[in-house]
């Protein structure tokens, strides 16, 4: 199946704030838990580790705004080799609407933001 997904299919959110029923299917795309959050409190379904930046890449971004478009080059590779678990966040996309939640500070520039992309641009 290689339909494109709808944009508004595919939102992001912080870990941080509260869950709404209109979040869908929410999934955790960090490599580590949001530090402080209970995991009661953080209602999430899924959580994709396997999608999340390497360690090394996670430690060098540094969250960095002067490295993020570097980072999303090297993510974006990384994420290539992540067939499986990207099909499967796809296929959650395209029955209902889905929330990719990461703890960053930075709304703009982190993970989910380039997840996201890639999900909506390649199939």
């Amino acid at each position: 199946m290689s339909e494109k997904i709808p944009e508004d299919r595919v939102q992001i959110k912080r870990a941080y704030e509260s869950p709404a029923a209109e979040d869908g299917t929410r999934v955790l795309v960090d490599r580590l838990w949001p530090r402080g959050l209970k995991k009661t409190d953080a209602a999430l379904d899924h959580w994709a580790k396997d999608l999340a930046p390497s360690t090394e890449l996670r430690r060098w971004f540094g969250h960095d705004p002067a490295r993020w478009d570097e980072f999303r080059r090297r993510y974006s590779e990384e994420l290539s080799e992540h067939r499986e678990g990207l099909a499967r966040l796809r296929e959650l996309a395209r029955r209902d609407r889905v929330t990719l939640v990461y703890a960053a500070h930075d709304e703009a520039h982190n993970d989910a933001v380039v997840l996201r992309e890639v999900l909506l641009t390649r199939r």
